[in-house]
């Protein structure tokens, strides 16, 4: 994509983006204690974000034949639950910025910064809970079902990717890593909205599992330009820590490249690194890991991975939508493949 076809599908996010927040504030209280708790609650979403998960709710609702305003408690409830959870994986990873700021933990504590994110994690029940006056029970149940199992399917993959961290796993390919950015990233980024606003959309009708080899692959495309932009993106726009997936020790697709790729004293080098707890870790061998991966050629292998992914993402598509009539709100999810591996934040 070139930077003008970039732009249409940024700005379609950021409309969504604010239609999704001007409904979220409606969910926040305005009572005590606001210091030590709704202040807290209100901080990520104030933020900002690329309204991803939002807009491809609302999109894939009125591209299945519904208005927005049926999809957007839905779109609510799964933007407070993803700042439900990126206060808890901050505190998990001992992350240091979130969205260009410190993060949650960082400025008022872990014990605090839990309690707010349990209750954004209340707050998105709350949206849920108007589906049933405005989709009726029947969908408003299915779509529950839908939150549900996602909410399953994240925790899953952040237990495997902590226990790999934990547990100093190092034998690891390709395929495990896309097992495990199907749970922890896929089904709440892409599978999900998506599945959520076919359903609404179609009022129940869609086939629901034609969406999830489409959302697989758009979520997957994803997550590696993340993985990569974490080590050598434009950090000013990136807004997280630069290099904060190395010094977490997580398992990306270029540090399992690099492990099954090295040999001799630079494999001994990776495995001490990885074997490092978070503190130990110094921005010098922080540096002398990317340079390795430039040397084996693991960040090129992760971008030309991900265009394979993003090819395997259009076939998807047409399986996906092929019963869907054009409209806007069709060719912006089309329009996504693309955005996932241009973006530079």
């Amino acid at each position: 994509m070139t930077p003008l076809e970039v732009a249409p599908v940024e700005a379609e996010l950021e409309r969504y983006g604010a239609l999704t927040g001007e409904a979220l504030r409606a969910y926040l209280p305005e009572g005590e204690p606001r210091r030590y708790l709704w202040d807290l609650v209100a901080d990520y979403p104030a933020r900002g974000g690329k309204a991803l998960r939002p807009a491809l709710c609302l999109a894939s609702t009125v591209a299945f034949g519904g208005e927005t305003c049926e999809g957007l408690p839905s779109a609510v409830a799964l933007e407070l639950l993803h700042n439900a959870f990126l206060v808890h994986d901050d505190i998990e990873d001992a992350s240091l910025l979130r969205r260009g700021h410190p993060t949650l933990h960082l400025e008022h504590g872990v014990p605090l910064a839990i309690n707010a994110g349990d209750a954004l994690v209340v707050l998105a029940g709350a949206a849920l809970r108007d589906n049933r006056r405005l989709l009726g029970s029947r969908l408003a149940t299915g779509v529950a079902d839908e939150f549900e199992l996602m909410a399953r399917r994240t925790i899953e993959g952040q237990a495997r990717e902590l226990g790999w961290r934990r547990d100093g796993v190092r034998d690891l390919t390709a395929d495990d890593y896309l097992d495990l950015i199907m749970h922890k990233t896929c089904w709440y980024t892409t599978i999900h909205p998506l599945r959520v606003g076919a359903l609404i959309g179609s009022l129940g009708r869609a086939d629901l599992d034609a969406l999830v080899r489409f959302g697989f692959y758009l979520g997957a495309a994803f997550q590696i330009q993340d993985d990569v932009l974490n080590l050598v993106g434009d950090q000013s726009k990136y807004g997280k820590e630069s290099c904060g997936d190395l010094y977490e020790g997580k398992r990306t697709l270029m540090v399992i490249h690099l492990l099954s790729e090295t040999r001799g004293d630079d494999r001994r080098t990776v495995e001490r690194f990885i074997a490092l707890e978070r503190p130990e870790r110094t921005a010098e061998q922080i540096a002398a890991m990317i340079a390795l991966m430039r040397e084996y050629g693991s960040l090129e292998f992760a971008r030309e991975f991900g265009l394979g992914i993003a090819a395997a993402a259009e076939d998807a598509f047409e399986l996906a939508f092929a019963d869907v009539p054009d409209s806007p709100e069709r060719r912006l999810l089309h329009a996504l493949i693309g955005w996932m591996l241009e973006r530079d934040s």
